[in-house]
């Protein structure tokens, strides 16, 4: 490990103004997308591209990722005072976080639920910088062949935990991959599908289509819906200061749990298209597996709070791995945040291992300094990130709507994206409204020009050999056994649905 550029890194941001000015800045905003229940991390990145646009590229790289790495820190507080998941992956942590407020342990489930998400980040961001030595003779043996695989591998995996539909997970996956042709043949140059529209030329816009695909949905939602944004009954539960500090200290009476969470979270999200939910809840079984005691989970076990919120941030470190390595994204949030690294101008994959190591350090340690300052700045916030789940949907809409058409507007500098937008926009609205997925799209968009270029050049070096390569051979087979293991689960749930209700 080179440990010059690590701590050269490290000096850098720390004796940075602008650096920290900007990673304290991401802290409450990150915080404040995670408080808000369907606003989430990746909305946050989403709209927040206007504001680096033309950025310094390591500054808006520090800044969106400081920013995405404490969502879940925020999201803890509408789980835990009102049962409400502010986020996807924060849903795990409602089973022993809301029963602990009802009765009255509330600032101890929030304290337990910070020491965890604090110390998980830490450890995601240590994981990332374990890996990486490891990592680099790996990146460098992956010739086009096995990227074209791992692309495919990305997608069936976003698919496979899409919900209950592999085919709707799948579909939409290669719907995105269609969206990718979109634009001038990178071997021949002749037009395709771009009806002779110059700006069609260089593609869909990453930027206008993801947008299109979550900001301008949920708006819509939100806006048929009415009434406030989260359906809260009462007033949140009170607690006090001397609450808040026993739960983090909860956090050191059960070290290992929360060290071993941590490192199964960020390994988990080291897998290509696994993502939060499945960290949170894998790691949440594993704190009751591992417990002697399991019969007190789900009734208000502090011990339920520290597994999920440890994973949750842990996993972050993890998901880095493969989307700034191999362009792969970790997760349906990394995909978004790759999207906002290309139009920064810095291009993840293998060519990272070489020329681009100053950057990847100086975003671990943006990972673990916003993890270690969420705390505090938590700790001053977290009374008023409960009131957030009050405020009405109408508020939020329009706001959100300028910044979804400036960013799809800024993105490429042409009007001709807001009308992207809007289509994309219909479409995503469509695919909520019945139950279809929509990260596998973005997945598609963001992994159809890798794979395209890959199977090409694939294919010119050796031919369609190219799948019988040892390593292509390995990839292949984790694509069937992903797939079988997920038609095997569903077969499982039914069966047991099928004998509850024959009881």
């Amino acid at each position: 490990m080179d440990f010059n550029a690590a701590f050269q890194s490290l000096l850098t941001i720390v004796t940075s103004t602008h650096l920290m000015g900007l990673i304290l800045l991401a802290i409450p905003i990150g915080m404040f997308f995670g408080a808000v229940p369907g606003l989430g991390g990746k909305l946050g990145i989403v709209l927040l591209i206007p504001f680096v646009f033309g950025m310094d590229p390591m500054a808006g790289a520090v800044f969106l990722l400081a920013m995405h790495a404490v969502v879940h820190t925020g999201g803890s507080v509408p789980s835990i005072l009102f049962g409400v998941p502010g986020t996807g992956p924060d849903a795990a942590t409602i089973v022993d976080g809301y029963p602990m407020a009802q009765r009255g342990e509330a600032g101890r489930a929030l304290g337990a639920s910070l020491g965890a998400s604090g110390l998980g980040g830490v450890i995601g961001a240590l994981f990332l910088a374990a890996m990486l030595p490891v990592l680099k003779p790996v990146v460098l043996a992956f010739s086009p062949a096995e990227f074209f695989l791992l692309a495919l591998f990305g997608i069936t995996f976003i698919a496979m935990l899409s919900g209950r539909s592999l085919i709707k997970g799948i579909a939409v996956g290669f719907l995105g991959l269609l969206v990718s042709l979109v634009g001038l043949d990178p071997h021949t140059g002749s037009q395709r599908f771009t009806f002779d529209h110059l700006f069609l030329w260089e593609g869909v816009s990453v930027v206008a289509a993801v947008l299109g695909i979550f900001a301008i949905p949920e708006m819509l939602s939100l806006g048929v819906k009415g009434g406030a944004i989260a359906e809260v009954k009462g007033k949140p539960a009170r607690y006090d200061f001397k609450q808040v500090l026993e739960g983090i200290y909860d956090v050191f009476r059960h070290p290992w749990l929360a060290v071993r969470t941590s490192i199964l979270g960020a390994a988990i999200g080291a897998i290509p298209g696994l993502g939060g939910d499945a960290a949170s809840w894998l790691c949440y079984g594993h704190a009751v597996q591992t417990s002697k005691n399991p019969e007190n989970f789900g009734k208000g076990d502090v011990r339920g709070i520290i597994a999920p919120e440890t994973a949750n941030n842990s996993k972050e470190g993890g998901s880095l791995l493969p989307t700034l390595f191999f362009g792969v994204p970790g997760s349906s949030g990394m995909a978004i945040l790759i999207g906002a690294f290309v139009m920064l101008g810095i291009q993840p994959g293998p060519a990272m291992a070489l020329t681009g190591m100053d950057l990847v350090w100086s975003l671990i340690w943006a990972l673990a300094i916003a993890n270690f300052l969420s705390v505090f700045v938590f700790l001053a916030m977290a009374p008023a990130f409960s009131l957030l789940v009050y405020v009405r949907g109408a508020l939020l809409i329009p706001f959100v709507l300028v910044l979804a058409f400036l960013g799809a507007y800024l993105s490429d500098g042409s009007w001709e994206n807001l009308l992207l937008l809007v289509g994309i926009g219909v479409l995503g609205f469509f695919l909520k409204k019945h139950g279809w997925p929509r990260p596998p799209f973005v997945i598609g968009l963001v992994l159809g020009a890798i794979a395209e270029d890959s199977i090409h050049k694939a294919l010119a070096i050796w031919g369609p050999t190219f799948f019988l390569r040892p390593l292509s051979l390995f990839l292949i087979a984790l694509i069937v056994l992903t797939i079988l293991a997920y038609i095997v689960r569903l077969k499982k749930a039914d069966k047991t649905k099928m004998v509850h209700h024959d009881i």
